[in-house]
């Protein structure tokens, strides 16, 4: 596993709560070359003085050197962990997601916010609909059987498709690549709507083309 050192004083908006490690708070990299290259590899995070702070996927092609996973020593990162940061993601929106609409375009994991940092899912037409997936981190890029085998089982929704943002997969040092990771791929057209706007999407892409009329 890498070992991550972070610059004197520069542990301060970690334990703060921020998730992101930037290269200018870092000391050095410890570890296997191979394993430094490899985006989304663990690795522990300590101050200077070589205590823990916590374990981080860390990314040498990103700008964001590290994102935390977390600040407990006792907490691998595994498969239960994402398991369990899929369920409380899904936990926490089941009551707006069982509520909506069938055409309607619904968050279920929010990145950072979940503890899932670069990973965005929304649901479009509920439980027999789609999950659409960004991978916008090397850390949950690493873990993509997991996290899709935890929605899958979370929601019910049997069909995902993962969409790829061009620009930040590049910048994450990730292939651009757009498919279908369980079920079936979504239609070219779908109709959304959110509140009093109706409008056509292109799951796959995120286009949105021209409003439709309410």
């Amino acid at each position: 596993m890498l070992i991550i050192t972070i610059k004197q004083g520069k542990e301060k908006s970690l334990l703060a709560g921020d998730p992101w490690i930037y290269p200018t708070a870092i000391e050095r990299v410890d570890g296997k070359p191979q394993e430094k290259s490899k985006p989304g590899s663990t690795a522990i995070v300590q101050t200077s003085s070589r205590q823990f702070i916590g374990r981080a996927a860390f990314n040498t092609h990103s700008q964001i050197r590290a994102r935390m996973w977390s600040y407990k020593e006792d907490e691998p990162v595994d498969h239960a962990m994402m398991k369990r940061r899929v369920k409380a993601a899904v936990a926490k929106r089941l009551p707006a997601l069982r509520a909506a609409g069938p055409n309607a375009l619904m968050p279920v994991v929010l990145g950072d916010e979940d503890g899932l940092s670069g990973l965005l899912v929304h649901n479009w037409g509920g439980q027999d609909g789609y999950l659409i997936c960004q991978f916008n981190s090397g850390g949950v890029e690493a873990w993509k059987v997991a996290i899709v085998q935890a929605l899958l089982a979370e929601t019910g929704c049997p069909n995902v498709y993962q969409r790829s943002d061009e620009l930040i997969r590049k910048g994450e040092g990730l292939p651009v690549i757009s498919r279908v990771l369980a079920g079936e791929e979504p239609p070219d057209h779908v109709l959304v709507i959110d509140g009093n706007q109706r409008y056509s999407m292109d799951l796959c892409t995120g286009f949105k083309f021209p409003k439709l009329r309410s």
